[in-house]
C-alpha cells in the first residue's frame, strides 16, 4: 500500500482491496473514536488493543511507512528518467485490479451498474483537472493530508495524484527525502484526521449497501486507467527554479522497442496482482 501511494494515479486502497484486507482496514480505522480514547486514558490497554485491532493496524502502517521512506527517492528518480516504463508497470497493476475488485460484487443489477458508471465518471473527470501551484502553508498542507488520505483508501483514487493536483506532490517527495518535519507533520495529521472520519462513512456503506459500494469502487479503479496511462506527456512550467506539472496530454504509443518493454511491464504488473489475489484467497491466508 505504501509503494502504491507514492505513485501518482495508483491507489493503496486498491492493493488493500485485492489482498482481501480492505473491509477489515475500514472497520479498524472506524474504531479510533472517543470510546477507544477512554480505554486508553483508563489504562485498559488490553481492551484498547483488541477494540482497535491494533496489531493489524500497526503492521499495516509500519509497512506503509517503511515502504514510503525507502521508495520515495527511488520513485522520484524513476519518474524523472523512466516515466513511461514506470507507469506501464502500474498500469498493469490497475488493469488486474479491476478484475479483482469487480469480482467481489455478488450480483450486478441496475443500482450496481449505475454505481459503477458514477465511480468511472468521477475518476475519469479527475484526470482532466489541472494541477494547482505548490503551497506550503500549514493549513493548506493539512487539507492536502485530509484529501490524500480520503483518496488513499478509495480504490482507484490515488492519494499521491490528489496531492499532485493540489500542487504539493514534488514538495511532499522532497520533504520525505529530506525529512522536512515542518511539512510532514501537518500532512500526517491531515491524513490521520481524514482516515478516521471517512472510514466511518465507508464502513456504513459497506454494511448497508455492500454491492453498490463495491461497484462504485470498481468504477473508481477503472477510471484511474486514464490517469495512469503510460504514454501521456506532462506539461511543465519553471517556478522558483523547479519544474512543476501543469497538465497532461494523452498520446498513442509509438511502435518501437520501448513499446515492447512497456507492454512486457504491463503484463508483469498484471501477473503480480493476479499472484497476490491468488495468494490472498488461499485458505491459509484467510
Amino acid at each position: 500500500m505504501g509503494a502504491a501511494n507514492v505513485i501518482p494515479g495508483v491507489s493503496g486502497g486498491t492493493i488493500a482491496f485485492i489482498t482481501g484486507i480492505y473491509e477489515r482496514l475500514i472497520n479498524a480505522l472506524k474504531q479510533f473514536d472517543l470510546r477507544a480514547l477512554r480505554f486508553l486514558l483508563k489504562g485498559d490497554f488490553k481492551v484498547f488493543v483488541s477494540y482497535v485491532d491494533l496489531a493489524f493496524m500497526a503492521s499495516i502502517f509500519l509497512g506503509i511507512a517503511v515502504s514510503i521512506l525507502s521508495l520515495a527517492k527511488v520513485l522520484e528518480l524513476a519518474f524523472r528518467y523512466y516515466e513511461t516504463l514506470t507507469l506501464s508497470f502500474f498500469f498493469g497493476l490497475i488493469l488486474a485490479s479491476i478484475v479483482g475488485v469487480g469480482q467481489q460484487v455478488s450480483r450486478y443489477n441496475l443500482s450496481t451498474i449505475v454505481a459503477f458508471v458514477v465511480g468511472l465518471a468521477i475518476a475519469m473527470s479527475v484526470a482532466f483537472l489541472p494541477p494547482a501551484p505548490a503551497n506550503e502553508n500549514i493549513v493548506y498542507v493539512l487539507i492536502c493530508g485530509i484529501a490524500a488520505s480520503v483518496s488513499m483508501i478509495l480504490p482507484g483514487l490515488s492519494g499521491s495524484y490528489v496531492i499532485l493536483l493540489m500542487g504539493n506532490y514534488v514538495v511532499a517527495l522532497e520533504a520525505v527525502s529530506s525529512l522536512n518535519f515542518a511539512f510532514l507533520i501537518p500532512l500526517l495529521l491531515g491524513c490521520v484526521l481524514g482516515l478516521v472520519l471517512f472510514s466511518r462513512i465507508l464502513s456504513y456503506l459497506f454494511k448497508h449497501y455492500k454491492d453498490a459500494t463495491i461497484a462504485l469502487l470498481t468504477g473508481f479503479v477503472a477510471g484511474s486507467l486514464l490517469i495512469i496511462w503510460p504514454w501521456k506527456t506532462t506539461d511543465y512550467v519553471e517556478l522558483n527554479g523547479k519544474m512543476k506539472a501543469t497538465g497532461y496530454n494523452w498520446n498513442w504509443p509509438v511502435l518501437d522497442f520501448n513499446l515492447f518493454i512497456s507492454l512486457t511491464l504491463i503484463v508483469l504488473g498484471f501477473l503480480v496482482v493476479w499472484w497476490i489475489d491468488k495468494r490472498g484467497s488461499t485458505p491459509e491466508n484467510q
